[in-house]
Formats: C-alpha cells, sequence, structure tokens
C-alpha cells in the first residue's frame, strides 16, 4: 500500500461498520473515552480521527480486533447534550493503514500512514455509468425485498472527478461490512471498480434467486 506521508500518530474510533470515502457517519457519542475526544473536536485541537473496522469483538470496552486499513473522518457538525454525550456528523475523507497501535491515553491512538489515490485513467471511466445503473438496479430489487430503503426513482448524482465518483458508487452499493472493507483496502481505483462489479453482480444474483424463489 502507498503511504503518502510520513507515519504520524491519530486518535482512532474502532467501530462495528466500516467508513468508505465520501460517506457521511452520523455517530452518538457516550463512552467517557471518546468524550474526551469530542471535547478535543469541540476544542480545535482536531478536528478529523480515524474509523476502523472491528473485526472481532465489541465497540465497548476494548478488548477487539480491528483491521489494518481506515478512514479518517472528519468532523463537519457538533453538538452536546447536558449530560456530556455528543452528537457528531462527520465524512469520510483519506484512507490510511495503521503501522502500530499506541497506549489508549485516554482513547485508542495508532501510528498511521496516509494513503493516497491515483487518478483514474480516461479508459476506465465509462464504467463508472455502466456501474452506476447496475448498483441503481440493485438497489430496487433490495427494496422489493424490503432489505434496502431505497426510492426506486433516485438518481445517484456522481462528480466529474472519476475518483470521488468511485467512492460514491462503493457507498450506494448495498454491501455488507466485510465487502465494503475489501473496497477500503484495493489501492488502485480500477481494481476498485472491478471488484464493486464482481460484488454488485454476485449481490443482484442473490435478490433474483431469492425473488424468484
Amino acid at each position: 500500500m502507498r503511504g503518502s506521508d510520513a507515519s504520524i500518530p491519530a486518535p482512532m474510533f474502532p467501530l462495528s461498520t466500516v467508513l468508505l470515502p465520501t460517506q457521511v457517519l452520523p455517530l452518538h457519542i457516550f463512552e467517557p473515552r471518546y468524550r474526551a475526544l469530542a471535547n478535543e473536536v469541540a476544542a480545535g485541537v482536531a478536528n478529523e480521527f480515524g474509523v476502523v473496522l472491528i473485526e472481532r469483538g465489541t465497540e465497548i470496552g476494548g478488548q477487539d480486533q480491528r483491521a489494518t486499513v481506515g478512514t479518517f473522518a472528519r468532523v463537519t457538525e457538533a453538538g452536546q447534550f447536558e449530560d456530556g454525550r455528543w452528537l457528531l456528523v462527520c465524512v469520510g475523507t483519506a484512507r490510511f493503514s495503521i503501522k502500530a497501535w499506541l497506549p489508549d491515553d485516554p482513547y485508542p491512538v495508532a501510528l498511521v500512514d496516509r494513503l493516497s489515490e491515483r487518478p483514474l485513467d480516461t479508459a476506465d471511466q465509462p464504467s463508472l455509468w455502466a456501474l452506476r445503473d447496475e448498483v441503481r438496479a440493485v438497489r430496487r430489487l433490495g427494496a422489493l425485498l424490503g432489505e434496502v430503503d431505497d426510492d426506486s426513482d433516485d438518481v445517484i448524482a456522481l462528480p466529474d472527478d472519476p475518483v470521488t465518483a468511485s467512492w460514491i458508487l462503493c457507498n450506494y452499493a448495498p454491501l455488507g461490512s466485510f465487502d465494503r472493507q475489501q473496497l477500503l483496502e484495493i489501492d488502485e481505483p480500477a481494481d476498485r471498480l472491478g471488484k464493486l462489479a464482481d460484488l454488485v453482480t454476485g449481490v443482484r444474483e442473490a435478490y433474483q434467486f431469492r425473488l424468484g424463489a
């Protein structure tokens, strides 16, 4: 994996879900260790932290097994309750790889490398539009099964930047955490799109089988 900078210490928020770049993530902060992190965000000490998937274990109390690639979350909104709990709204930005976990003081901290993104070749860009239609079709099938909350008339708007567009499609695709983590760990945008196409095809075939049963 390609790091763009030297390793840096970063506050971390392990979760039982995968955060992808461009994804909006609301967080309800109630654990004391993460309240301390939210306090630093509010004080301007930090405006981003790393989100990494808990592969085994639980979010509360630590003692979990965590993935080695995650996404930085930039805080866009923050509000605090009278009892000290926080509500944060974040958006996924850049990927990172974890080099080492540092002592929790008071929240998890890891030494990480930021991962850069290569541009997507022009030859790969048309596949974005075909894949967008496939993702919409799969979401409609999922809605018929009651597994996806979706409006069949919803249009997936894609920006001009193909790399950003590829992440938006990853976020729209109705995939589980394991599949989303696979996409997050792929460095090459073209390879990521190819994997996404395979995963979406698999979900579509599973939905079609169930609808036809």
